[in-house]
């Protein structure tokens, strides 16, 4: 009886959540956390290209808008030609997409635009309840990375010429 009492008195201790306890932090950066997702092999893929890796990969936070392989798609084949043989203008291109520091959703609804690591701005708006860039609806914010934030959108953002 003793046994039995014990072995529930420590299921039920095992059982209370620990005070001050966290979710355990995310272990992949936004490189490899893109590169784990299908959805973002073409951004992978050019993100490489750009010779952009160890900038998304290393200590400083960002928050990436990340174009799917969908929304690459929706691109004309000769603008991504294009920047495929230029490696500044992919570089200019992709870093749009790129904020710095950890913007989650809940402070990218307050914000009206957000300057991007390629200097240019980009327009936050919030419509019906879903949330926009420039013209990209995000359709699944908070990627949690160990060092930032992907938020998934379906377009790909072109900088201001």
């Amino acid at each position: 009886m003793k046994r039995i009492v014990l072995a529930v008195l420590c299921l039920a201790v095992a059982a209370v959540p620990v005070v001050g306890a966290q979710a355990a932090k995310p272990q992949k950066n936004i490189v490899q956390t893109a590169a784990s997702a299908p959805q973002f092999s073409t951004l992978v893929s050019l993100v490489k290209k750009a010779g952009l890796v160890s900038t998304l990969s290393g200590r400083t936070k960002y928050t990436v808008f990340a174009p799917t392989n969908a929304a690459f798609a929706k691109v004309p084949k000769s603008t991504l030609d294009a920047l495929a043989k230029d490696k500044a203008k992919l570089k200019a291109v992709l870093l749009y997409h790129v904020v710095k520091g950890k913007v989650p959703a809940s402070k990218v609804v307050k914000l009206d635009s957000v300057k991007t690591v390629n200097g240019a701005r980009v327009t936050i708006d919030v419509r019906k309840g879903k949330v926009y860039v420039n013209d990209a609806r995000v359709t699944k914010p908070d990627i949690k990375a160990s060092n930032g934030i992907i938020h998934q959108i379906n377009r790909v953002l072109l900088p201001p010429s």
